[in-house]
């Protein structure tokens, strides 16, 4: 049980850590959203680099390269660290400057001024939130999954699974069930980001990004001398049957499929929670450390994620009934980290990594409906400042209820890593939107719209396609076109709507090009 034990008092340092930042709250709603713009340098770079290190990072890489081989590092985490940090610099930090000078609070905020439409925002927020659902429930189904084989064996006569086939026991009996872990790890989460707001959230994040940080390493260490080293544990995967499918071989990841995968992190130019982060800096020279940092911060979590998916293949096999790829890292963690306390001390890791993205997000959603909807709605003086905060709550309280029913419904059909990236696709999809309004003075408000109704239109038909309709025998796991990941079809739309309609509508006013181009 000590294993447990170190979770649950993991669980308890975060319920701790709200209430201590609910001690520095200022009461008001800048405090509340924004941190009052005083974050530094060092809790920036945390506080971004861990909320886009969610389930998909751990959990859900590590299931795909158990399924897809090591190449899965390329297609992610080698586009990611270089154009996650090039997005920072050049849209990023402008965002920061505008948003200070005028005092935005979310990205409707932004585009409603900048496109001269206070339409756009009521249409941009349900397609923003319909994106972070699954951006959501990718954190919520990995905590679930991660928790049961992580405590598989405690709790044998409360928590039992029928033998397998073979006559064995089911390697997860005994294990917290899906809809309890997740359950309690939403409610985690729910309390710092009730009581503590954003600054709740950045505390958390640095907080959580240096333990999985930490622990990460400790598990690959761990999982590798285990496994008789680094070299052994890879010879296995070669002379494994089963294993030797899923090297980097010609053929497993296609040409134009690894190219067009660059085109998903540029996701993170429009994560909502993302632009609320870039708001808290102090200073633009705080961005400096995250651009320069955050591509070795994700060599640092994803090589372990990915080397430990590529030797459980050799080393676990098959899945058997009951099982899926999002469970990998559980049942390595479980199963090779022998120690009680380390074990605990990695599942505590894991789980930082899923709740660093979970709080930004569910604080965002809160953030942009008081802001987008009921003020814009009601008039800014019709409520207190007590009252916005209020009503942040009570949306941030739905949507964790939303969510978790969500994952219950969908723990066994969703594969993290996909789901992910259908998430990040329809993002970057919108990325021609921020980059225009940034750089381009003759994007028109009627461009953006074209741009904003084109995305989710392709976006939706082709996330029908991959995810929600019965595939065909025979037909690939992962939906492509012509060879390249959908997010190039969606951006190639996105853009060309912008452009085109831009091109031949009305030209913004004069006192938008100043205010936003002086």
């Amino acid at each position: 049980m000590t294993t447990f034990f170190i979770l649950v008092g993991y669980l308890g340092l975060l319920i701790g850590l709200g209430l201590i930042s609910n001690r520095f709250f200022k009461g008001t709603s800048a405090d509340f959203f924004v941190v009052s713009r005083s974050v530094g340098s060092f809790l920036l770079l945390m506080s971004i680099f861990g909320t886009t290190m969610t389930g998909f990072a751990l959990v859900g890489s590590t299931g795909k390269a158990y399924s897809s081989g090591i190449g899965v590092y390329g297609l992610m985490a080698s586009w990611s660290g270089l154009i996650h940090s090039a997005v920072f610099f050049a849209v990023g930090i402008k965002l920061w400057a505008v948003g200070k000078r005028y005092g935005y609070v979310t990205q409707c905020e932004y585009f409603r001024d900048r496109f001269e439409s206070q339409r756009l925002g009521f249409l941009l927020f349900p397609i923003l939130v319909l994106l972070v659902i699954p951006y959501l429930l990718v954190g919520v189904i990995a905590a679930g999954k991660f928790i049961q084989p992580t405590t598989a064996g405690l709790f044998p006569d409360a928590f039992p699974m029928p033998d397998l086939p073979n006559g064995k026991p089911h390697p997860l009996t005994g294990g917290v069930p899906p809809w309890i872990g997740s359950g309690v790890i939403c409610l985690i989460v729910l309390f710092y980001v009730f009581f503590g707001g954003l600054r709740g959230a950045v505390w958390a994040n640095t907080f959580q990004t240096i333990v999985f940080m930490i622990t990460g390493l400790i598990a690959f260490v761990m999982i590798s001398k285990n496994l008789g080293g680094l070299k052994e544990a890879s010879q296995a995967v070669a002379e494994s049957e089963f294993a030797s499918q899923r090297l980097a071989r010609d053929g497993m990841i296609g040409k134009l499929q690894f190219l067009s995968y660059c085109f998903v992190p540029l996701s993170v130019g429009m994560f909502p929670h993302l632009f609320q982060h870039w708001l808290t800096a102090r200073s633009a020279k705080n961005f400096r450390l995250t651009v320069v940092a955050h591509p070795i911060f994700i060599m640092i979590v994803w090589l372990p994620c990915i080397l430990i998916g590529i030797w459980a293949a050799a080393y676990l096999g098959p899945l058997g009934p009951g099982q899926t790829a999002n469970s990998v890292l559980g049942r390595m963690v479980g199963q090779l980290v022998h120690s009680p306390v380390l074990s605990g001390l990695v599942g505590a890791g894991v789980l930082a990594a899923i709740m660093s993205s979970l709080d930004s997000q569910f604080m965002c959603l809160g953030t942009m409906f008081t802001n987008d909807i009921v003020i814009k709605k009601f008039g800014k003086d019709r409520f207190t400042d007590t009252q916005k905060i209020w009503i942040a709550r009570g949306f941030i309280l739905a949507v964790v209820a939303v969510t978790y029913g969500l994952s219950i419904y969908l723990k066994d059909s969703a594969h993290v890593f996909d789901l992910g990236v259908w998430c990040f696709s329809g993002f970057a999809a919108l990325f021609p939107l921020v980059f225009a309004a940034v750089y381009w003075k003759g994007v028109t408000k009627a461009g953006a719209y074209a741009c904003i109704l084109s995305t989710m239109v392709v976006w939706c038909v082709l996330f029908y396609r991959d995810i929600i309709a019965e595939k065909p025998p025979g037909a690939e796991e992962e939906l492509l076109i012509a060879g390249m990941m959908p997010v190039t079809i969606m951006i190639a739309v996105s853009a060309a709507s912008l452009i085109g309609v831009s091109l031949i509508s009305k030209k913004p006013s004069e006192a938008t090009i100043r205010k936003f181009f002086a």
